[in-house]
């Protein structure tokens, strides 16, 4: 049946939403795809609803192509099984935490590992019921503390999850990689351009993890590859360790006077006013032809404040490089699942060993960093800090730094950690050269869980020998929604939407213009043709509505092909409008039905 739009529930809108921060989000809008509840929430209309379809249609092919089956979960779950998982607090303040009227607890679902582990725990007992994988389409809940960019990072999304269960290691790598496949097929047929990169598993767990990423510059991630291959978000990224160098040799610590420097550019320019010049074969960063101290001579001192899951506070320090800054989502990894933030000033009135602005891991008066010193603060450094490299670094006394400080000679950390920013021209882990940065939206992620969740909930069956044995999972995640909107971003002019053939809400949009019945007679014709031939049409037959204002909103709404009956009507002559291309060409009836339908 032709879908008329002088009944359909569709209202365009001329003007920008006020939030809108990206293009998706103010053309979705503006043409009547979804409608703001709230931050981060959205209504679908009918438009919407039908795009998203056509998404969860090639999805569904693929993943039956890949022998997963579809279940559906309730997003309202119960608390215990999270808890048992340890993801009721885990998830911290992003899990949508409710009681019901007796006061037991329940979660609106991020993600649904739990439910489809006792599903199979309470259907299969046999290693000959596997491999299995199976999948649900279905909206989750995340309280992002910044909801934004409209579908790209929302509160409430359509993700679809798979899952596989294996008796194997082996066998999960099978599962792994059919899935794997599966999203490279699905990717393909949205016509998404995608990276593969290594990632950090996160809340998730697992041994394996890689997402698949859309490389935009609007992307929340940023991740690095290499011109040899090599591919992971910054997360995920491993930094070269160099050499240690000799301790033998080495220049003692020297303390000296630096009033007024308690940034490391202020340091470097007061070293470069009063000491001498890095000396030929330094040990540390320097190169031997070093002519001036630089922020690479320097070792800066980060103070972090974590808060752990049972709520309290800790204090670590990091040293790094003076030239790299500590990356947000890599201390977020590296530190998970406590939360982490920049010590305030209340924790260093509170920790006055603390020097601020001259903090070190080494001090004449003894006071040193590390968990089993006096100040009883965790200190971490970054990987490039190996033995033997000397470092100028803060004195702990207030307007006091030292040079010469030499790793694992004079101070030691109580381990290392993956916090420091990467940065172009940074040396690929697998040895394939340097890596170039690139920002990107996550689209996919898939993950060998490994036995976690199986061992938690006691999902066992018995192997060919007879025994109980812990099943293998995966885990295999596509953003529907975000996808969507992702399209969106990609498919667009200065006028609106134009969808790809794929996804288009209608296969053509069909507009009657003027004042002559010939015309609205025609186009109702043609409209049931094309309709009989297979395709969805939408049929823009509103009386007294200008030829601008259909125009415009054909433009806007983004159908790819466009049907216009007007002054040639009388004449069986129709306009047909490409709106990938811009072309329009007067064709026969006949011509256009034929064209449309091949």
């Amino acid at each position: 049946m032709v879908t008329r739009l002088s009944n359909y529930f569709l209202r365009t809108l001329r003007e920008d939403p006020s939030d809108a921060e990206v293009t998706s989000h103010r053309l979705l809008v503006r043409a009547g795809y979804i409608r703001r509840n709230a931050p981060g929430v959205f209504a679908w209309l009918p438009l919407g609803l039908r795009v998203k379809a056509k998404i969860e249609a090639i999805v569904r092919e693929e993943m039956a192509n890949a022998g997963a089956f579809e279940v559906h979960f309730p997003a309202l779950l119960p608390r215990e099984p999270y808890e048992v998982t340890g993801r009721w607090e885990e998830y911290g303040d992003a899990l949508f935490r409710l009681q019901d009227r007796k006061g037991a607890d329940y979660l609106l679902a991020p993600t649904h590992e739990e439910m489809f582990t006792l599903l199979v725990k309470d259907l299969y007992s046999s290693y000959k019921d596997l491999p299995l994988t199976i999948y649900q389409i279905q909206d989750k809940y995340r309280d992002e503390a910044r909801p934004r960019a409209g579908l790209l990072r929302g509160r409430e999304f359509t993700m679809k999850d798979a899952y596989s269960f294996d008796a194997t290691d082996a066998g999960l790598d099978a599962s792994y990689q059919a899935q794997r496949d599966a999203y490279e097929r699905i990717f393909t047929r949205l016509g998404l351009e995608y990276v593969i990169v290594a990632a950090d598993a996160g809340a998730m767990g697992g041994s394996k993890s890689e997402e698949f990423l859309h490389p935009t510059p609007i992307g929340e991630d940023t991740f690095v590859r290499s011109a040899g291959g090599y591919a992971a978000n910054v997360e995920a990224f491993t930094t070269v360790v160099p050499d240690a160098l000799p301790l033998e040799g080495q220049s003692e610590p020297v303390v000296f006077d630096s009033p007024n420097t308690p940034t490391i550019a202020t340091l470097v320019d007061h070293s470069n006013a009063h000491l001498d010049a890095p000396a030929r074969g330094i040990a540390g960063p320097a190169t031997a032809e070093a002519t001036a101290w630089t922020a690479a001579h320097t070792l800066k001192n980060v103070v972090l404040a974590l808060t752990h899951l049972d709520g309290t506070r800790e204090l670590v320090v990091v040293g790094l490089p003076g030239d790299r800054d500590v990356d947000d989502k890599r201390v977020e990894v590296a530190f998970a699942p406590a939360e982490v933030e920049a010590a305030t000033e209340a924790d260093f009135a509170k920790n006055p060993l603390l020097v601020k602005g001259y903090i070190g891991p080494w001090s004449p008066t003894g006071a040193v960093l590390g968990e089993e010193s006096a100040t009883k603060i965790r200190y971490y450094l970054d990987p490039r800090v190996v033995d033997g490299t000397a470092w100028i670094t803060g004195a702990n006394i207030d307007q006091k730094h030292v040079h010469s400080l030499v790793a694992g000679r004079d101070f030691v950390g109580d381990g290392f950690v993956e916090v420091s920013t990467v940065r172009e021209g940074d040396p690929a882990p697998d040895g394939s050269g340097p890596v170039e940065l690139a920002r990107g939206m996550e689209i996919g992620h898939v993950f060998q869980l490994g036995r976690k969740y199986a061992e938690a909930l006691g999902l066992k069956v018995l192997d060919e020998n007879g025994k109980l044995a812990t099943v293998t999972m995966g885990s295999y995640g596509i953003g529907v929604t975000r996808i969507l909107a992702i399209i969106a971003e990609l498919n667009n002019d200065a006028k609106g939407l134009i969808w790809p053939s794929s996804v288009a809400p209608f296969d053509v949009h069909v507009v009657a213009t003027g004042r002559d019945a010939v015309a609205f007679e025609l186009a109702a014709s043609v409209s049931e043709q094309l309709e009989s031939a297979g395709l969805d049409v939408l049929y823009d037959d509103r009386p007294k509505v200008s030829p601008g204002v259909k125009f415009g909103d054909a433009e806007l709404v983004g159908i790819p092909r466009i049907l216009i009956v007007g002054r040639g009507a009388a004449e069986g002559q129709v306009e047909l409008w490409d709106r990938r291309t811009g072309e329009r060409e007067t064709v026969s009836v006949d011509d256009a039905v034929a064209a449309l339908t091949r």
